[in-house]
């Protein structure tokens, strides 16, 4: 009678896995549609040419919430005694949500309010927990888990590995000048730290493919390549004249919304173990 209780309540609630993804997934498209139809500059009296101030707001709301949605849907995983892949694991990744939430605040009041351009700012000290806590999360979920890969899985690694350090050189060289010390380490941290991502991520993908949480964990690969390909566009694109908005940086709300999924699918899909765990136990 309990357990038809709550399945009723569970049923009955708003907060269903399939509520959480399709409303991730509206938000996803409705982001891009926004970066689409919106992002064209416009010239001004001076013959120069800017994106409208309302639209880089809305792209900082859309970042913004997807982040903290995220932030919210790990740190319940991390409240629950029952998650397949460890408590810690989400706790580290939800702070790294949170961090990256707080770090955009900062990077938009800077840009939109201030009028300057951010290319360090206090948003990077949350940028760079980010990045720590975001790879923490991810190492420690690989070592709750015994790696065994095929030769052709460890093949897919190195090659992404390879790529992926490759591009981030050569966009790095691309735009290699004089800048400020603190700037140059902070631009070296972040591409390593997106390489290094990249390849854990690819790691888990191939690790948990076709296990208990393996849906989760595809969402989360695919949040590390979002994060990745937006920061080589901001990267590659950087210049005097560069203003945030672009289509490409539509990838930063992608891997939000990807990393809030793969905590839903985890958290559903824990749930259902455990109900089944019970019910042998009670038969």
């Amino acid at each position: 009678m309990n357990n038809s209780y709550e399945n009723s309540l569970r049923s009955k609630s708003i907060f269903t896995i399939q509520n959480i993804v399709l409303a991730n997934i509206g938000w996803a498209v409705l982001a891009l549609l926004y970066f689409l139809l919106f992002s064209a500059k416009i010239p001004a009296a001076d013959g120069t040419e800017s994106r409208a101030e309302w639209y880089m707001i809305g792209t900082n709301i859309f970042e913004a919430l997807a982040y903290l949605s995220a932030s919210v849907l790990c740190l319940r995983n991390w409240l629950s005694p029952q998650i397949v892949s460890g408590r810690n694991v989400w706790l580290s990744i939800g702070l790294g949500m949170l961090s990256y939430f707080v770090g955009g605040i900062f990077f938009g009041y800077t840009e939109i309010v201030l009028k300057q351009e951010p290319d360090v700012s206090l948003g990077d000290i949350f940028f760079v927990l980010t990045y720590l806590l975001l790879g923490t999360g991810m190492i420690l979920a690989v070592a709750s888990r015994r790696i065994n890969l095929e030769r052709w899985q460890w093949l897919i690694v190195l090659a992404i590995a390879v790529f992926g350090s490759l591009l981030a050189w050569w966009i790095s060289m691309q735009h290699a000048a004089p800048e400020e010390l603190l700037g140059n380490i902070l631009n070296w941290f972040y591409v390593v730290s997106d390489v290094v991502l990249l390849i854990i991520a690819t790691t888990l993908l191939l690790a948990f493919w076709g296990g208990r949480v393996s849906q989760s964990w595809r969402m989360i690969a695919a949040a590390a390549f979002s994060l990745y390909i937006a920061d080589m566009w901001f990267k590659y694109a950087q210049s005097p004249t560069y203003q945030s908005g672009e289509v490409l940086e539509v990838f930063w709300v992608f891997s939000g919304v990807l990393f809030g999924m793969g905590a839903a699918l985890e958290y559903d899909a824990s749930l259902r173990r455990n109900r089944r765990t019970s019910g042998r136990k009670r038969a």
